[in-house]
């Protein structure tokens, strides 16, 4: 089962249909909304601000979500997935985003629908990142558009297996 604590008397509200892996860390002020999936050895910490999760997100094995006291919460829309290892502080993901494996998102960045942040891409605090657009480097700079196909397969079809993959686990 994973850990969900209390904090500062805030409890996480977890939908029920949710997916949690035994080793994910829940602290505080954490919503989650409907068929998410909060994979091995993550951790949301809402202890210092709010996180807020809307449907069908997936947040992959390694993941750290925080923010920052009286300045920056996390909020992640509908269709929201994060790759493994990634860190999220103190931002705003629009819906059918993708974070890609240890990339970093900081305070105050807000992701627009349809981005790809691509894997080991540092996102610095306070930008703005297009619509429609694929992010990568360090910093982050805008690479190259959303084909089609990776709108289809990355954005819209990866929190449907998720959600998928997190039934395979319900079972055992």
């Amino acid at each position: 089962m994973a850990l969900i604590r209390s904090i500062r008397g805030i409890t996480p509200t977890i939908h029920d249909s949710c997916w949690l892996a035994e080793s994910a860390t829940i602290i505080g002020d954490v919503l989650i909304g409907e068929q998410c999936s909060i994979w091995y050895h993550t951790v949301l910490r809402g202890d210092v601000c709010t996180i807020t999760m809307g449907n069908r997100c997936n947040i992959q094995d390694g993941t750290i979500i925080h923010g920052t006291l009286d300045e920056s919460s996390t909020t992640l829309a509908d269709d929201v997935s994060i790759g493994h290892g990634a860190i999220l502080h103190g931002c705003y993901i629009d819906h059918h985003a993708l974070i890609g494996m240890r990339a970093t998102v900081l305070d105050h960045v807000h992701i627009e629908p349809y981005v790809i942040v691509a894997a080991g891409a540092l996102v610095p605090s306070g930008k703005r990142l297009e619509s429609g657009w694929i992010y990568a480097g360090l910093p982050a700079k805008k690479w190259k558009k959303v084909t089609e196909v990776q709108k289809e397969k990355l954005l819209y079809d990866t929190p449907k297996r998720y959600v998928k993959y997190s039934d395979w686990y319900r079972d055992l």
